[in-house]
């Protein structure tokens, strides 16, 4: 390896979570702030949100209540 060329290693950086976890790992950074992380993310909370504001309608059934078409049978 080159010396001077690389950047500062801290083996005791902290990553900084938007709700209060600190995780501590190796990084060329002494600090990070990261909005969401495993302790909050609903991923591994199991907590499900609804997306987009859909509810439990599919995509094709809610395309066609938008824009008003029939279907077969109506």
């Amino acid at each position: 390896m080159k010396k001077g060329i690389h950047p500062t290693y801290y083996p005791d950086a902290v990553i900084k979570c938007a709700c209060g976890n600190e995780i501590r790992t190796g990084s060329t950074k002494k600090e990070i702030h990261v909005e969401i992380c495993s302790k909050c993310h609903p991923f591994y909370t199991g907590e499900r949100k609804a997306r987009y504001g859909m509810d439990q309608s599919g995509r094709v059934e809610k395309f066609i209540k938008k824009y008003n078409w029939k279907t077969e049978g109506e």
